[in-house]
């Protein structure tokens, strides 16, 4: 799992009960799984196809720092899938314990709208990423 974005959580991202609203947790997810997929596949047109179901596990509170993880899961032809796990962060012990997790699925599109493929040097990058062979971070491939 790399670690995409980190949120302190605010008074104003609360809702009802003192917990970090659904939404907003879900709009940050979002936000980032898009940022990840484009990086991924090396263009910024990638659109949100799918969010697959969301089991929110456990409430975020106020002043604790939402982690944001992410790992590709799949990839086809025009689209991206990548795991998505957003995770309460305690600053005072370091402790993490999962918020919500979920599969987002993003497709490339052209100027119109219209799927496109992720060019094949992208592709091979991404499958020996979820392979477990190359890192992120290694850009010589």
């Amino acid at each position: 799992m790399f670690l995409i974005s980190s949120h302190p959580v605010k008074k104003s991202d609360l809702g009802f009960h003192g917990n970090l609203f659904g939404g907003k947790c879900l709009s940050w997810l979002d936000a980032a799984a898009a940022g990840f997929a484009m990086q991924l596949c090396d263009t910024p047109r990638m659109v949100t196809l799918l969010i697959d179901e969301c089991f929110f596990e456990k409430p975020a509170k106020e002043g604790q720092l939402v982690k944001i993880y992410g790992t590709p899961k799949e990839v086809g032809n025009t689209s991206i899938t990548i795991y998505m796990e957003a995770r309460a962060h305690n600053v005072y012990t370091g402790i993490q314990t999962t918020v919500i997790k979920t599969n987002i699925k993003f497709v490339r599109i052209d100027e119109e709208g219209n799927p496109i493929p992720i060019s094949e040097r992208a592709k091979g990058r991404i499958n020996k990423i979820i392979e477990g062979i190359v890192d992120i971070e290694d850009k010589t491939i």
